[in-house]
Parts: structure tokens; sequence; C-alpha cells
């Protein structure tokens, strides 16, 4: 471990939250990555969030959904991944978003479990993980019915929707490459900043404009498009999270929350990943993109309104108003 200490950064309209440590651990392969805790002003915490960020995000982007959080009552515990924010990047040119393995990722997450939130936060624990983060949570869940009470995964990376070609298609592809040594590879053109006119992420031209200044203030948080061996990892682990012999593992009770105009993750995978579990159900806010605790108050309301019903785990899950339920 480092003595040096990481920073949070701040920007207008996005300040650090109060109370809170930051430092470094050690993942898988001794990376350093950067991770923080936020602390409730409660005297007596109601357990611990363990909030998982997607591809191409950083601590800084969920400031507002940490203060969520601990106004209730409860602290945060979250990390930025490999290869992201401030943790190691892994190519020499550090905009390319790369994963040499999928395994590092999950290695990582049982990492920072074990030595960051077991022994220096309050219980229960309960896991919040966005996207890729959701795919990283799902793939570990097996190995985490004795570390976390409940999940929440939002817009889970489950399956592709909207691709040019086929994902049997960029599978083929992209392993092709990758037994070339191609791998390292950008899969498309780093195109940044991008107008809010038909971004992807969200309708709040607000919280849209807020996380590209970070990034402009901040580049050294930032991240390119993936890598040929990032795409083939994830469409692996896509592949193995949905099958019927590791969700039948899964023991966590699991709450799934797609959007309704996601056009990255596909809805009708979401639906059917968490019908073929026992421990899991999926709710979908209608009209929501991609990044739903970055989206506009009338979705992200809803969203953290799910949330709250659902965790912490004395409390009985309710369906989040406005979105319609499917039973898993």
């Amino acid at each position: 471990m480092s003595d040096d200490l990481p920073n949070l950064f701040e920007t207008d309209g996005n300040p650090v939250p109060g109370n809170y440590i930051v430092g470094w651990f050690n993942g898988a392969g001794r990376k350093r990555l950067r991770y923080a805790i936020f602390k409730s002003d409660v005297s007596v915490a109601r357990g611990t969030v363990v909030l998982l960020q997607g591809r191409n995000e950083c601590i800084e982007k969920y400031y507002e959904t940490i203060r969520h959080f601990t106004d209730r009552g409860l602290w945060v515990a979250t990390f930025d991944w490999r290869g992201q924010g401030l943790s190691d990047r892994l190519l020499k040119n550090p905009l390319r978003g790369h994963v040499r393995r999928f395994r590092d990722l999950e290695r990582d997450l049982a990492i920072f479990l074990e030595t960051i939130v077991l022994p220096e936060t309050r219980l229960p624990f309960c896991l919040v993980a966005h996207s890729m983060g959701a795919l990283v949570a799902l793939s570990l869940a097996p190995r985490l019915a004795n570390r976390i009470d409940r999940m929440v995964l939002t817009a889970p990376f489950v399956d592709l929707s909207n691709q040019p070609i086929p994902t049997w298609a960029t599978r083929l592809i992209t392993r092709l490459m990758r037994v070339c040594g191609l791998g390292w590879l950008s899969s498309g053109k780093d195109r940044f900043p991008r107008p809010f006119e038909g971004n992807p992420l969200t309708t709040d031209l607000e919280r849209y404009a807020r996380n590209q200044a970070l990034y402009l203030a901040h580049p050294e948080l930032r991240l390119g498009p993936p890598t040929v061996l990032w795409v083939n990892e994830m469409l692996g682990a896509m592949d193995r999270v949905g099958r019927f012999d590791h969700l039948d593992q899964v023991k966590v009770p699991t709450l799934l929350i797609g959007a309704g105009n996601d056009q990255i993750v596909s809805q009708q995978t979401i639906e059917t990943v968490s019908n073929r579990f026992r421990a899991g159900r999926a709710i979908f806010i209608d009209g929501a993109r991609h990044e739903l605790l970055q989206e506009a108050d009338r979705y992200r309301m809803a969203v953290l309104a799910a949330i709250d019903a659902f965790i912490p785990p004395e409390q009985p899950p309710l369906p989040a108003t406005g979105a319609v339920s499917q039973p898993g």
C-alpha cells in the first residue's frame, strides 16, 4: 500500500460529500485501486452500501447518489475499477478502456470486500451496482451469500442492444482479433466531449453537463472507448451469468432495474435473466435511458424509491412508483 493518499475532486455543482476517508488498496496482481468510504452523520449507522460503478465512471460521478444514502443513515463504500478513474491504468495509452481478464475485476471486488468493507464499515452490507459493475456483481454473486444481504443492479450489462452487427458476430470478430494479438486495439474512436443531443445515457441536461465538466476539469479521470479484449471478455461474462446453472447458485435477494429506453443494454435479456433465478426480480423505469442514477428526477426518484424499499434488508421490498414489476 502506497503512503501517498489519492484525491477526491470536486467541480462547481458537484462538491465532495463530507465525512469521508480515501485511500488505496491492492487489487489482483497488486494493481493500485482508489477507494473511498463516506460515513453518515447519524450516530448509529443502518448499514453500508457497496456502490459499484459502470465503465468509464469514477467515484466523483456518484457524489449525488452517495449523499442520498448517507442522508438515510447508510455508509457508502466504493472504488474505481482497474483501468479507470484514478486506479492504475492497464495500457501505455491511458484512455483505452482495457481489461485483460474479467476475473481480475471479480478478484478486485472480492479483495475490496475482504480488506476494506468488512473491517472498516458497518453491517449489514448491501450492494448497488450499475452496468458493468452490475455484471461483475452478478458474476461473483454465488460467492457473496455470506457477505452481501441484498443486491440492486441498475441497467445490468447482461447483453448488448441496438448494435450495428449481431452479438455473435462481435464475439467472433473480437475473438479472432484477440487470437491474433490485437486485443489492445481500440474498438472505436474517442469522441469527447460529445453533445447532449442524441446521447444514450440520460435525458437530464444538467447532470449530463455536470459529468462532462468533471472530465474536462480532470481529464485523468476520463476513459475512451473500450479495447477489443475488453469487449471480448465482457461478452464471455454475459454468456456465463445468463446460464441457469450460474443463476441457480445465486442466493442473495436481487433487484434488477432496467431502463425503458436503454440503447445500450437489452431490456428483454434483463427480464430473462431475472426470471431464471429465484432470488431475482426485475422492474423497468419507462422512458429512462441507461444511466438511471444520472437521469432526470422523474426517472431517478423512481429508481431511488425502489432501492430504498429494497434496502436495508430488514425492510420488505416494494416496487418503485411508476415502474412495472416483472416477478422473478
